[in-house]
Formats: C-alpha cells, structure tokens, sequence
C-alpha cells in the first residue's frame, strides 16, 4: 500500500456516498481505524493517526442538506478518539445490550432456518438458558451442535461400509436431535463477561452525564409568550440552515 492511500479510500467513500445521498455510511469496528491518536505507536510513519484526521475532515465537510448518515460500532469505545464523539460528529451514543430471551429465540431460528431440526428441540428452552450469550456465542452453538449431527453421519456410514450394507433410502441426514444440543451447550461459553456488560454501562452513563447541560435552563415567560419569529435567527439563511 502506497503512502496516503488509506486517507484517499476515506476521501472516495465519502465522495460515493455524497453522490448516491440519501445514503449511510457504516464503519464496523470503529476502534481499528479511530484509536486516540497517539496511542498508535509502531504504524507506518503514523498512517492511523492521518487516516483518523482524514476521517474527522469528512465528516466535518458533510453539508446538513447531504442526508448522509455515518454510524459506527464498536466493542471497545473507551478507546475511540474523543474527537470523533463531538457534537456534529459521532455525537449520538447508542448502547445495544445483549439479546433478551425473544431475541435469543429469534437468533437461534435464524442460525438453523436451513438445518433439519427434529421436533423434540425446544428452542424457546435454548433461549431460555443462554442469558448473557452474545449472537456470537449462540452461533457458535448451532454450528457446534451441526458439526455433531455431521460426525454422528459419519459414524453411521463407516458402519455400514464396514458391515457390508448397502445405503438404505429411508435412511438420510441425522436431523439436529436434543443429544446433539445437549453436547453442545457443554461446552458453551459467553464471550461477554459481567465486568465488560458493567464497564459499557458506565462508560455509557458517563458520556451522557457529561453532555448534560448541568442546569435546569429555562426561558423568561415574556420570552415564551411572544409571538413571531426571531429576526436574527430568519435572516441568516444560507446553503447550510439546518432547517
């Protein structure tokens, strides 16, 4: 990779999703390329900071009348430049918590839409005992329990080749049975701990404590019962009135 060319592919995402506007902008893993700057030591000739600020000046050079929305997400937002959390930026914190049980039941039938799955798995009990599982840890357990259903296949056929028999057509794919889940969630683990559930809480009430306005601000009521538009604020229109 050349010299400056990290910044230039910011440079051309923005400059697409200006063309296509109404358009968002979705960074995954905002921390890989938003670390505080400084932090980055090691890089080449310091490419993280340049592709940070190169970031900063897209999203300051974003006209209000360019509905382009630019979200980010990430596992690791206390080490996010702060920069990129101030007003006009990414200024609207979001905190998404773990999946409560329905969402837990929703991701397990959409991890398995396409598996045979027999009659006797209760996916609402699944849901159940997996609070605190991540959309991660619940894949991985659909997935650990169709690897057992494919070794138990396996098993069968090298049976069958050794006893001489001949594949029978009643006989197909082992569905996913309870013993296979059962195997599973033995060794089901959760990737989320309850410090880190409880340090994205704080950092999240933090931030927000932070923006507070810290008083009980109020206008006069002479100033709420008049009528009219405010002169200053109507004669200063231009390219980049919000409104």
């Amino acid at each position: 990779m050349w010299f400056g060319e990290s910044e230039a592919n910011v440079r051309d995402v923005f400059d697409k999703a200006r063309q296509s506007a109404p358009c968002v902008i979705f960074f995954d893993e905002l921390d890989s390329i938003a670390i505080q700057r400084g932090n980055s030591g090691g890089d080449a000739g310091g490419a993280a900071d340049r592709v940070l600020n190169q970031l900063l000046t897209e999203m300051d050079g974003l006209s209000a009348k360019k509905t382009v929305f630019v979200i980010g997400a990430t596992n690791r937002p206390d080490i996010i430049d702060p920069a990129l959390m101030r007003p006009g930026r990414l200024d609207q914190l979001i905190y998404i918590p773990l999946p409560d049980e329905s969402s837990r039941l929703q991701i397990f039938k959409a991890c398995l839409r396409k598996s045979p799955v027999s009659k006797d798995v209760d996916l609402q009990v699944l849901a159940k005992n997996t609070e605190g599982f991540s959309g991660a840890d619940i894949t991985e357990i659909c997935q650990r329990a169709c690897k057992y259903a494919v070794r138990e296949d396996i098993e069968k056929d090298i049976k069958r080749k050794i006893q001489g028999l001949e594949d029978s057509m009643e006989e197909g794919m082992t569905g996913l049975k309870v013993s296979h889940f059962e195997e599973s969630m033995r060794y089901a683990r959760r990737s989320v701990s309850d410090f880190d559930i409880l340090k994205y809480q704080m950092f999240s009430q933090t931030l927000q404590q932070s923006r507070g306005f810290g008083s009980d601000f109020k206008f006069s009521e002479a100033a709420t019962s008049a009528d009219g538009l405010n002169p200053a604020v109507t004669s200063a229109g231009g390219d980049d009135e919000l409104y």
